[in-house]
């Protein structure tokens, strides 16, 4: 059965703002959610943010908007902060994953955003669920690590697990007010990435820095090479399958290269509704954030009076492996996913530091998961086991 995300339990109002705590607040997802906070002082206060490393941009975060509960992941960094004085003198820093998991649970808060790349952002996640927060989330590897039980905990607390990214943020849009049975498939977009256009013979020699320029999306380097690959879209498949409750002939991939129609919902009797907005996380952050309420956007939204293309096409299986992947290892279940998701990490962080080619990444992720059974992890430890299996047996590829 397909049905949307819990609605949320409340959202920022007049008499009191929306308490957000930040999860990942120096990389690209964390810089577009200050940006709406910005726009809305009076809906939205931030209480908490996090980085890994980068404690003199979070020591900045902390300044402009009064922050006193902070984290950083990287133990050698917070010492350095400490030593060197980058935070402000009333912050109190908190370190490693446990560190994360305190803040996510800060008393007073009402939402988390979960803008941590990678597995990471697990043991944070389900603190916050458990502590009762509103889950604003935007790293889908941990749906794809453990979805069952994420979406079990959050059912178990009432907590509301409100989507970040912009596809499935479309598809929660779309599917409000309908019934699930009349809803045939879910649409995700996606813009191709770097190479959508690229003669293939060409991929063998393509380098970093070519991958790293995505024509749309301003990302971090490892979401913009699973752009690339369209590991990204495979990884949301599998997202969307947990946030959304539906069976994986439910879910399809259609290339959109403007990256203005975000997702598209098809019903059972042949209409289509979709959700557009210009190419900017700061909308289905805001969505997110004030839901259910909207107001001013923190950006221009379309202009109208100027001329508007939107080209769609079936994305091309050779020139994207990783997608087919994904689709194989949602269709199989169990702690496949899961095997995916670690070795394209494995691999996508080998590409980055040049250990290996481009088309190397789809290959070393079909080879990993070959070895994983389709059985369902019993507990989130069996889910643990399979993901640190999968990373050995990628790292041994590599």
């Amino acid at each position: 059965m397909m049905c949307p995300p819990l609605p949320a339990k409340e959202a920022g109002t007049s008499a009191r703002p929306r308490r957000v705590v930040l999860l990942g607040a120096t990389g690209s997802i964390g810089q577009s959610t200050l940006e709406v906070i910005r726009r809305h002082p009076d809906r939205l206060q931030l209480v908490g943010a996090a980085a890994r490393s980068n404690a003199a941009e979070l020591g900045a975060i902390a300044r402009e908007f009064g922050v006193a509960d902070l984290a950083l992941y990287d133990a050698e960094a917070a010492s350095a902060a400490r030593a060197n004085g980058l935070l402000p003198p009333q912050a109190r820093l908190r370190t490693g994953a446990d560190g994360l998991a305190e803040l996510a649970r800060l008393p007073g808060a009402d939402c988390v955003v979960v803008a941590v790349v990678g597995t990471t952002a697990l043991h944070p996640t389900l603190a916050a669920i458990d502590a009762g927060k509103s889950i604003a989330l935007a790293s889908k590897e941990i749906l794809v690590l453990a979805g069952r039980f994420v979406m079990e905990a959050a059912r178990r607390h009432g907590v509301a697990i409100l989507p970040v990214d912009s596809e499935h943020n479309a598809l929660f849009q779309c599917l409000q007010g309908n019934a699930p049975e009349g809803v045939k498939r879910l649409l995700l977009t996606a813009s191709g990435g770097a190479f959508r256009d690229l003669p293939l013979e060409q991929f063998e020699r393509i380098t970093v820095n070519q991958a790293l320029r995505h024509p749309n999306w301003s990302m971090g380097p490892k979401v913009t090479i699973d752009s690339a690959t369209m590991a990204n879209k495979g990884l949301e498949l599998i997202e969307a399958r947990w946030l959304f409750g539906c069976r994986p002939d439910q879910l399809g991939v259609v290339l959109h290269p403007q990256s203005i129609v975000h997702s598209m919902v098809e019903f059972i009797d042949g209409s289509m509704l979709a959700q557009l907005s210009p190419p900017s996380m700061t909308f289905a952050l805001q969505h997110v954030l004030l839901y259910p309420e909207r107001a001013a956007p923190a950006r221009p939204g379309l202009d109208w009076s100027e001329a508007l293309r939107l080209d769609f096409r079936p994305p091309d299986p050779a020139r994207y492996p990783c997608l087919g992947l994904a689709q194989a290892a949602l269709a199989a279940g169990g702690s496949v996913p899961a095997a995916f998701n670690a070795a394209n990490e494995v691999a996508v962080t080998a590409f980055l530091h040049g250990r290996i080619g481009f088309t190397a990444i789809s290959s070393i992720i079909e080879k990993t998961i070959e070895s994983f059974p389709g059985d369902e992890p019993g507990s989130l430890a069996e889910v643990m086991e399979a993901d640190a299996e999968a990373r050995r047996l990628a790292s041994g590829l590599i």
